[in-house]
């Protein structure tokens, strides 16, 4: 498998200084003073904000509950008997790891990883969500063998944070904050003034491509009114990933669940080009516009150099309704392996499946070790040159 290692990363922040404000982790539960002066809502307002049945009657309440279960009921009522049956369609990569090792032969190997859920469990508060030595251990070895990316619903700078490898490449913002190797990818084209030449940390060339750069003053205001509106919301967090925002309720009483969704219903009211999305005990905003985790993924093959190749094979690696996306395009034409992480059944695109992020390295740790014997103990001179 010729994929060229030691790839050094493109890691490194927007031209403009990172702080703490840029990154916008901020938690209601805490006096906080917006940076700058505010920015107008009438600029982009077009509807008055609707009332609490609308969130009831839209089904948001419903989707809030089935995508964020009790951790206590998930084996409860005979769910061992469906989980072994959904484990019958998404068998674990763990036990069917020679299967992939056997089809992955003679092919170069192009590994996406989400963060949260997938290299560190979830946890009440994001700020706490950190990657365990080992794991980060087991990544940078992975780095070493295969081109790595990780593709995280946060921002781009707080995940790096996070993982502070220099050896990968990042896409936060579910993939609308990417800075990556500096290849021909025609996907851009449709995103002429999102791209533009920077260099990372080490002084290399890369590419940063940002398709939604337009929506960060609305993004910021956004931010901001909902810090303000969940205030009063016991447990409400919220994050300002630069191109979007995520409102968690993992810590607020399920009867304050109703006005947290109101909270966001009166945004998308206000704000027509904005849409709503959500996750595990997450609501989040995102811009209006055709990108997610799966373009992500498509993007960074092209310009590796590593797309539309029989002797390529990407492996996506997540736990969130988000990286379905990059499922789908993996799925699609069997380009490659989407591996889902959950320890319940879980209507999913995946192929394979993993219990949780302990099962993540194993999994990880398994590649490399395969990886070392086939290349007889050897790594190969894979620096990022495309």
């Amino acid at each position: 498998m010729d994929v060229e290692p030691n790839h050094s990363s493109p890691v490194l922040a927007d031209p403009a200084s990172i702080n703490s404000s840029r990154l916008g982790i901020y938690s209601n539960r805490l006096p906080y003073s917006p940076p700058g002066g505010s920015l107008s809502s009438s600029k982009y307002s077009r509807k008055k904000p609707g009332k609490l049945d609308e969130v009831c009657s839209s089904g948001w309440l419903d989707a809030m509950k089935s995508s964020s279960p009790p951790r206590k009921k998930l084996f409860k009522d005979g769910s061992d008997t469906a989980y072994s049956s959904w484990m019958f369609k998404h068998p674990s990569a763990l036990n069917s790891f020679e299967e992939i090792a056997n089809f992955a032969k003679n092919k170069k190997i192009a590994m996406f990883l989400d963060y949260d859920g997938t290299l560190s469990p979830i946890v009440d508060d994001p700020d706490n969500a950190f990657m365990s030595d080992d794991m980060r251990s087991i990544v940078k070895n992975i780095a070493k063998y295969f081109p790595t990316a990780i593709i995280s619903g946060r921002s781009r700078d707080k995940v790096y944070q996070l993982v502070g490898l220099t050896e990968l490449y990042y896409a936060g913002s579910h993939g609308m904050d990417i800075l990556g190797p500096v290849g021909k990818a025609s996907m851009s084209n449709d995103h002429p003034n999102y791209t533009e030449s920077t260099t990372d940390q080490q002084g290399k060339e890369v590419n940063l491509f940002q398709p939604a750069r337009e929506f960060i003053p609305m993004i910021d205001e956004v931010f901001r009114t909902l810090v303000e509106n969940t205030k009063g919301i016991e447990g409400a967090i919220v994050e300002n990933h630069k191109f979007c925002v995520s409102v968690h309720f993992r810590n607020v009483d399920e009867d304050n669940w109703q006005p947290i969704a109101q909270c966001v219903q009166d945004i998308l009211d206000k704000y027509p080009r904005l849409r709503r999305t959500h996750g595990r005990k997450v609501l989040e905003v995102r811009p209006m516009i055709d990108w997610n985790k799966g373009k992500a993924v498509e993007f960074l093959l092209e310009s590796l150099g590593l797309s539309n190749r029989d002797d390529v094979l990407p492996i996506y690696i997540g736990d969130d309704l988000s990286d379905e996306d990059a499922f789908k395009v993996l799925r699609e034409g069997n380009r490659g392996y989407g591996i889902l992480v959950s320890s319940r059944p879980k209507e999913t695109s995946a192929v394979y499946s993993l219990k949780d992020p302990k099962e993540v390295m194993k999994f990880l740790d398994s590649l490399v070790t395969w990886k070392k014997v086939e290349d007889g103990g050897c790594i190969l001179n894979n620096r990022r040159t495309i």
